[in-house]
Order: structure tokens, then C-alpha cells, then sequence
């Protein structure tokens, strides 16, 4: 009898801990993994990326609780990105966040049966992400950054009324930074102004790129281009010695030195994203849902930048704008 009640001993135990275990895989099942691959380091992108993380919490996902995040980093180079995209296909993620184009074209060409949410990316058709922004089926959806170029070259002309000649610095391998540079021609012809181009396909060309036109402008516009964000200490370096203003396209730029901006709020893009996410989670179908821009656009104004080149703030401007770097 004895060795009896010691076998039933053993047989619950044993069954005890079989439950234990399964309990213990059911809740880790219960726990979303979503991969992160931001293609670079600057404060648009951290600010998207942190957008989004706060937009999955206030969703009802939580790090730690109802998601496991993994971040990556491709420090800007594509063969980096693609081998992300792997990493994230072999660990069975249920969700992608692709951050800045070049990070996303990497994802498309490997995750095609995985949720991908796409965020920082100028025209995603351009791209060749989607066909379409509306709906646009399969398993990307997210949010665009289209620049309001006619309003930033507007904040220009209010910063310098007679100003005639604008160079334009960009990335020329980035097919979202060429159709920005498109849209800004065509702007600037609208309102007399000439623009001159600055090229460079990475950061060592940057300094090169400014001072290629530097001498030939009354100020210096970039667009969201991922190359010329990270470059733009050398940027600077360049215009600042000429006396040459620099506008940037978001406020990350006129945080790191250039004049001002008004353009989108980053973490606010991200944290749209985020809460597109979190339908996807609980089950929506990504390409039934609609590639959607910003709602918010804020000026951003570096006073001790325009103090440095004797740039005089018009008092409306100060007035309007959400942030003033002293």
C-alpha cells in the first residue's frame, strides 16, 4: 500500500509539474513578438521608435507583459537591414516595425507573411512597398512622412524675404530624398526661387555635398533624408562658416543646429503607427487598413542658431512655434 501511495505520489507530481510547464508556455505564448529595425541612429528615427512603443502601450500591449521587443540597428547599411528582416523570420516575430525606407525594402524582400508596419518613409509607392496607399493589401501598412515642403520653403522666405537661391542637399540613392527634391523644384519655381542640388550616397560625401553649393545660396534646405540627418554636424560646419542659414525638414535637424523647421512630429508619426500596430495584434488585417500621414505639424525655431548667423526671429513665428531651442 505504501509503495502504491508513492507512485500516485509520483504520477501527480509528475502531472503537476506537465501543468506547470504548459501554463508557463501558454503565457509565453500569450507575449507578442514584434522586431524593430531602425536603419540608423538620429533623433527623427529614435523619435519614431519611441512613438511607436508608446502607442502599442497605450493600445493595451505592454513591454514586458504583453509584448517582447526586439530593436535592431542596421547603422545605415542595407545588407544589414535584409540580415534583420532574417533574424526576425527565423524567430517567428508577429510583428515587424520597419523604420526609414531602406530598413522597410530589407523587410518586404524577406517578411512577406508577417505583419510589417512601416513608419519614417516619405512615398511608400515610390518605394516600391505598396501600389497603393489606400487599402493597400498584402502585409504592409503604417505611416508616411511626407514632407509640407510649400510651408518649409514658406518658413524660409520668412525668415529671409529676398532670399533667390536655395540649395538643396540630399541623398541621390534614395528614391524617397529625390521625389522630396522634385517636389521642391517645383515649389521653389513657383515662388522665384532658384534651387541649386548637393549630392552625397553617404556620410562622407556630406561635407563635400555643402560645400559644393554653400557659395552659391542665401540659405540651405534638407529634407528627410536619413544621410544628410546624420550628417549634419559637417553640414554645419560648412554653412556656419559662411554664414549660410540651414532649414531643416524636421525638428531633429534644428536640434543638432539648423534655423528652424515646420514639419512633423516624429514621435507623434511613431506613436500612430503604434496604435496601427495594436489593431493588427488584435487580429485587423494590414492591408485593409490605409497608409496614413501626420495630423500634427510644429515649428521648431533654434534661437541660438539664428543668434550665431544674426538671423532676426519674426515675433509671430516665436509666437506659433511649438519648441524654441535656446
Amino acid at each position: 500500500m505504501v509503495k502504491d501511495a508513492k507512485n500516485v505520489l509520483v504520477v501527480i507530481g509528475i502531472v503537476l509539474m506537465g501543468l506547470v510547464l504548459l501554463t508557463g508556455s501558454i503565457e509565453a505564448e500569450d507575449e507578442f513578438k514584434v522586431g524593430i529595425s531602425q536603419l540608423v541612429e538620429h533623433p527623427a528615427l529614435d523619435g519614431a521608435r519611441e512613438g511607436f512603443i508608446k502607442g502599442l502601450e497605450e493600445s493595451g500591449f505592454v513591454e514586458g507583459e504583453d509584448v517582447e521587443f526586439n530593436v535592431e540597428n542596421a547603422q545605415g547599411d542595407f545588407a544589414t537591414a535584409q540580415s534583420i528582416a532574417k533574424k526576425f523570420k527565423n524567430d517567428k516575430a508577429d510583428l515587424v516595425l520597419a523604420i526609414a525606407t531602406p530598413s522597410a525594402q530589407a523587410a518586404a524582400n524577406v517578411l512577406t507573411d508577417i505583419p510589417l508596419m512601416i513608419t519614417a518613409i516619405t512615398d511608400p509607392v515610390s518605394a516600391g512597398l505598396v501600389d497603393k496607399m489606400e487599402s493597400p493589401g498584402g502585409n504592409i501598412t503604417g505611416t508616411t512622412d511626407m514632407n509640407p515642403i510649400r510651408e518649409q520653403f514658406e518658413l524660409i522666405k520668412d525668415f529671409i524675404p529676398d532670399v533667390k537661391t536655395v540649395g538643396v542637399l540630399y541623398n541621390s540613392g534614395e528614391a524617397n530624398s529625390k521625389v522630396q527634391v522634385d517636389i521642391a523644384k517645383e515649389v521653389a519655381e513657383d515662388m522665384g526661387i532658384e534651387i541649386k542640388e548637393g549630392t552625397a550616397t553617404n556620410s562622407s560625401e556630406v561635407q563635400i555635398a555643402a560645400s559644393s553649393v554653400v557659395d552659391k545660396v542665401d540659405a540651405i534646405y534638407l529634407p528627410t533624408d536619413n544621410v544628410m540627418a546624420s550628417g549634419i554636424s559637417a553640414i554645419l560646419k560648412v554653412t556656419n562658416e559662411k554664414g549660410i542659414p540651414v532649414f531643416g525638414s524636421e525638428s531633429g535637424m534644428v536640434e543638432s543646429g539648423a534655423i528652424a523647421t515646420k514639419g512633423i512630429n516624429y514621435f507623434e508619426l511613431g506613436r500612430k503607427t503604434g496604435q496601427m500596430a495594436a489593431e493588427v495584434l488584435d487580429g485587423k488585417d494590414p492591408g485593409e487598413m490605409d497608409i496614413e500621414g501626420s495630423d500634427n505639424l510644429d515649428i521648431t525655431i533654434n534661437k541660438n542658431a539664428c543668434e550665431k548667423l544674426g538671423l532676426k526671429i519674426p515675433s509671430e513665428l516665436l509666437e506659433e512655434a511649438a519648441t524654441v531651442i535656446e
